[in-house]
């Protein structure tokens, strides 16, 4: 999307018109498809940049815009794939928490039942530069201070009343998606698991340099790990991605390593299957969140029962969609976009029939008729701007 100041389009939320859980459905399920917890920034991204800043110097870029981004990233995608999405976070009670809060209830319809916003507290801020197709991010931000659970919305400012019933958290859901920091044990991927979630674990680069699947603790409790292939490696020792995922389901049932421009391998020691799906050749523009949206793809594909194929290709379908956008959440494709490329696809002569019997399976889940296009918020450069009525 070109920077030209467009205002958001209306916040109310339009259901994604897909629900790729329909025919698993029953009145017993949880109430929730995925629940998730962690830090909300807001992202502010530069691109259309040349080349990195150089010291001294002032750049100016050719894009711009502003969006809910960290674990917002995940909630987002999730949400828009047709997944009944719980996010547990903190808000600050300044505007950029407030925008935040909305962008996501109202504009995406994710429960925030088990979010608080914290008085006094600033919202953490990331600032991206993405250039020749990679990026550069600065982020500010302190932890909110230790609260007992409380859940106000931020335009009321009012709290539940002493005593009030209040959701379990973290609440009943099919699945949860857990960031896994080495070192670090989190209490609720347990009580999650005992609840009947299934848990899909990702991970960022370790810091201390130790590299040790010991210090993931909970990666006992996950159906599916999803690392990219230098974190594989350096985890299991290995010189290729391929081995690194073989090596790891001697930890884990599904092992998904991304390979970046080679697209992602993955195996399930269960079932004894293996899958290798080629990245789609895509003009990336920014490509902050393309692994959240990422493993939101395969998260969706498990839940549905498809085979581990058809997950991992779908999965790269969506991250690649995600990058011709701005911004981490608000990048996220819906069923919309997903239909559309289809239908592109098939009517592009000299296609390889190969590549389009790979994604074949669409055409069991995209509806017949086109999608009635839902209002898809995307970032715009100034947060704020009054909505038309």
């Amino acid at each position: 999307m070109a920077s030209t100041g467009k205002a958001l389009t209306d916040g109310s939320h339009r259901s994604s018109q897909v629900d790729p859980l329909a025919a698993l459905r029953t009145p017993d399920d949880p109430p929730w498809d995925v629940y998730l917890t962690g830090t909300v920034f807001l992202d502010i991204i530069f691109t259309g940049l040349d080349s990195a800043p150089v010291r001294g110097t002032e750049s100016w870029a050719r894009g711009m815009g502003s969006s809910p981004g960290g674990v917002a990233n995940m909630a987002t995608a999730l949400a828009r794939l047709g997944l009944r999405t719980s996010l547990a976070a903190a808000f600050g009670d300044d505007h950029y928490g407030e925008y935040c809060w909305d962008a996501l209830e109202q504009g995406e319809g994710i429960d925030l039942s088990p979010s608080r916003t914290v008085p006094g507290w600033h919202s953490p801020v990331t600032v991206s530069m993405a250039y020749e197709g990679e990026r550069t991010m600065v982020s500010h931000g302190h932890e909110p201070p230790p609260e007992e659970p409380s859940h106000p919305s931020p335009t009321t400012r009012t709290r539940p009343p002493a005593g009030a019933d209040l959701p379990p958290c973290p609440p009943r859901a099919r699945a949860a998606v857990a960031s896994l920091t080495p070192g670090r044990s989190a209490p609720w991927i347990a009580r999650a698991v005992r609840a009947g979630a299934r848990i899909f674990g990702d991970v960022g680069w370790d810091d201390t340099g130790a590299w040790d699947l010991a210090a993931l603790p909970d990666l006992r409790h996950c159906e599916a790990f999803l690392p990219n292939a230098q974190e594989a490696m350096r985890y299991t020792g290995t010189d290729c991605p391929r081995a690194a995922a073989h090596a790891l389901t001697e930890h884990v049932p599904v092992a998904v390593v991304t390979l970046g421009a080679e697209g992602a391998y993955a195996v399930d020691r269960r079932t004894g299957e293996t899958a290798s799906v080629p990245a789609i050749d895509v003009e990336a523009l920014d490509p902050t969140g393309a692994g959240d949206v990422f493993v939101a793809g395969f998260v969706t594909g498990t839940l549905a029962g498809w085979p581990l194929a058809d997950r991992l290709a779908f999965a790269g379908l969506t991250a690649a969609l995600s990058v011709q956008e701005f911004g981490g959440s608000l990048s996220a494709p819906g069923w919309t976009e997903i239909a559309g490329w289809w239908r592109t696809v098939q009517s592009v002569e000299g296609q390889d029939p190969a590549a389009l019997r790979r994604y074949a399976f669409l055409a069991d889940v995209v509806p017949e008729e086109p999608v009635r296009p839902w209002p898809l918020r995307r970032a715009v450069p100034t947060i704020g701007f009054r909505r038309s009525a």
